[in-house]
């Protein structure tokens, strides 16, 4: 059988090189529709912060135990991550987000009714950390890798750049109505945002180019889409047995947590009521949050392009290095306006926040070979885990000393300890063949 009665056979329509050549590829609208949908689901990431001092003040909880809400959500964040390649292998990326899309937006609008606790750790935690998760890194790297042979190094670093974005969207129109309307509507608002990309998601989202009978972007054959793949899920277990056998693993690990508890778990959750604390408007504290997802953006391009031309290890003991110092100073830059080195930290941080990601992945290639994708989506779990933790001591932190001077400083000790946890890592004289010794033995 030929290629082209092969392709026909499989897919019920003739491929490409048959039909008018398009002039934007189709690849380029699914990555649109991704960036979307990753962006209507970070809605929800730009809330939590927002809503301790709401909650405390109606609900009379602690903020130890609205930041244990926190703390599930990202924790199943990150843990859900390595499984959700698995689950779209399984039943396609369509499927699997657009019913993740519909659970946040439930998780989230059923909050409006809530009256207990448990209720927050269900809706907030449970709910929303399972369908976000579900739309993970992972959802962009699948993505990537189905429907573009080139250009992805542009696409993923867009693509991951879109939660920022999103927080960059939201976090000012969250704020001011949280501080007009109480956090009610914005809880609602996250859920209608979540449900408006559903039908962008079913209607333009497509699981393989070979469902439309095109090439990947750049590709010069045509790819068969892949059979399911129900062992999916097994391999990513197996993997991660096998990587734990290996130093390096465990260093990744605990240098991304570290990572996780400085950015997602610390700033992101409780600097807006920390600056609340000092006398910020909630308002002008959110802003600048938001001003962080813009020089993340930047940041994440600028690091990926020194990846490229210096040690990884050395990188992440100098980004681990500067944040902790910076952390260092922040107890002494909170006022009740903003002023110039707040803007300076703002800016410096927002450069920082993800700026491990590209060394972090960069070095699981080194070490793990075909694998790294996999060995990265379980040190991303590590990096959620310790957001998760630090988020809840955080608040437990708050309501034990009034105030989160020892979490500023406890955080910055971290940091230098995951500067030389960063500096202890070593290149293998032969990346490959290391990482599959190491991992055929699980």
């Amino acid at each position: 059988m030929t290629q082209t009665a092969a392709t026909t056979a499989a897919t019920g329509q003739e491929p490409t090189e048959s039909r008018p050549a398009r002039r934007i590829h189709r690849a380029w609208f699914v990555a649109a529709v991704t960036f979307v949908t990753i962006i209507g689901a970070a809605a929800f990431r730009s809330l939590p912060g927002l809503l301790i001092d709401p909650l405390h003040d109606e609900f009379h909880w602690s903020r130890g135990t609205i930041a244990l809400a926190v703390s599930i959500n990202l924790a199943l964040y990150g843990l859900t991550a390595p499984f959700a390649a698995a689950l779209m292998d399984r039943f396609g990326i369509r499927r699997v987000v657009a019913l993740a899309l519909m659970v946040i937006a439930v998780g989230s609008g059923t909050t409006v009714w809530m009256n207990s606790a448990w209720q927050l750790m269900l809706c907030w935690g449970l709910l929303v950390g399972l369908g976000s998760g579900s739309m993970a890194l992972a959802f962009a790297a699948t993505v990537t890798n189905r429907w573009f042979t080139e250009r992805r190094g542009l696409v993923s670093g867009v693509l991951t750049a879109a939660s920022a974005s999103g927080q960059l969207i939201f976090l000012p129109l969250l704020s001011w109505i949280v501080t007009e309307y109480r956090w009610r509507p914005a809880a609602v608002t996250v859920a209608l945002a979540a449900l408006a990309v559903v039908p962008f998601v079913w209607l333009l989202l497509r699981d393989h180019p070979a469902d439309v009978g095109l090439k990947p972007y750049g590709a010069k054959e045509f790819v068969p889409k892949p059979e399911p793949v129900p062992g999916a899920a097994t391999r990513a277990v197996r993997v991660l047995f096998g990587a734990m056998r290996t130093g390096p693993f465990w260093l990744l690990a605990g240098t991304f947590a570290i990572c996780g508890a400085s950015t997602n778990g610390l700033i992101q959750t409780h600097f807006v009521p920390a600056a609340h604390d000092h006398g910020m408007p909630i308002r002008a504290a959110a802003s600048l949050l938001a001003v962080i997802g813009v020089f993340d953006v930047l940041g994440t391009i600028a690091s990926g392009w020194f990846t490229d031309r210096f040690e990884p290890r050395r990188l992440l003991a100098v980004y681990y290095a500067f944040r902790g110092i910076s952390l260092l100073f922040l107890p002494f830059l909170l006022a009740p306006s903003v002023h110039l080195p707040m803007v300076f930290f703002i800016v410096f941080y927002g450069l920082d926040w993800v700026a491990t990601v590209p060394p972090t992945m960069a070095l699981c290639r080194e070490h793990y070979g075909d694998d790294s994708a996999i060995v990265f989506g379980w040190v991303l779990a590590a990096h959620q885990v310790g957001a998760a933790l630090v988020a809840f001591l955080g608040g437990l932190a708050r309501d034990t000393f009034g105030s989160y001077e020892v979490v500023w400083y406890a955080s910055g000790a971290l940091c230098a300890v995951a500067t030389l946890m960063a500096l202890v890592i070593r290149r293998p004289r032969r990346p490959v063949d290391r990482a599959r010794g190491a991992l055929a033995k699980a």
